[in-house]
């Protein structure tokens, strides 16, 4: 399975496969990892073709946002991850505040486009994403999957990833501030 699919940085030259990516998840067509990044009503202000364009210039910037799927050349998966100091929301959130004063990078959002789900390509996007953050300098990566087993979620719920998958790339629970979506850590170096 794994030998179908190839894993790139997101960058500006991948655009358009980066937003047949985004354009095949409802949400992710209008968020555009906005919702990470922005102020809340930034974000809300720019639900669609707002954050669209923000999402655009971002992607001009030295380091990329993510990590972008393929199978087979065909554009299929996203995953978003920079250091959590970028991301207004985790500055300004009591649930995922920082579990200490250590920096650390964040893995926020995954989106499969739909012919290629439950392939275990988001498995592969979490395992290249830990190695592009290590490469680019992460001493520690964090994420805030959704606990399945604390709360029955439907699909567009779990694009944070879930519990278990970072759970068995090795990751380990560091904080509980809501019942269904702990804080999980993994030290690179």
């Amino acid at each position: 399975m794994q030998d179908r699919f190839s894993l790139f940085p997101a960058t500006a030259d991948r655009l358009a496969d980066i937003e047949a990516v985004f354009d095949d998840c409802a949400d992710g067509r209008n968020c555009r990892c906005a919702y990470w990044y922005l102020p809340n009503a930034d974000y809300k202000t720019g639900w669609g073709e707002g954050n669209r364009n923000w999402f655009r210039s971002l992607l001009t910037e030295p380091r990329p946002p993510g990590i972008l799927g393929y199978c087979e050349n065909e554009p299929a998966g996203w995953c978003g991850v920079a250091p959590r100091v970028v991301f207004d929301r985790l500055r300004r959130s009591k649930h995922f505040a920082p579990v200490d004063d250590r920096p650390a990078w964040s893995i926020n959002c995954f989106i499969v486009r739909k012919p290629f789900r439950r392939q275990g390509l988001s498995r592969l996007l979490l395992k290249y994403a830990v190695e592009f953050a290590t490469v680019n300098g992460a001493e520690r990566l964090e994420a805030y999957p959704v606990d399945q087993a604390a709360r029955a979620s439907n699909g567009a719920e779990l694009y944070p990833g879930t519990l278990s998958m970072f759970l068995d790339a090795g990751f380990t629970e560091v904080a509980r501030r809501l019942p269904a979506r702990p804080v999980v850590r993994l030290e690179c170096r």
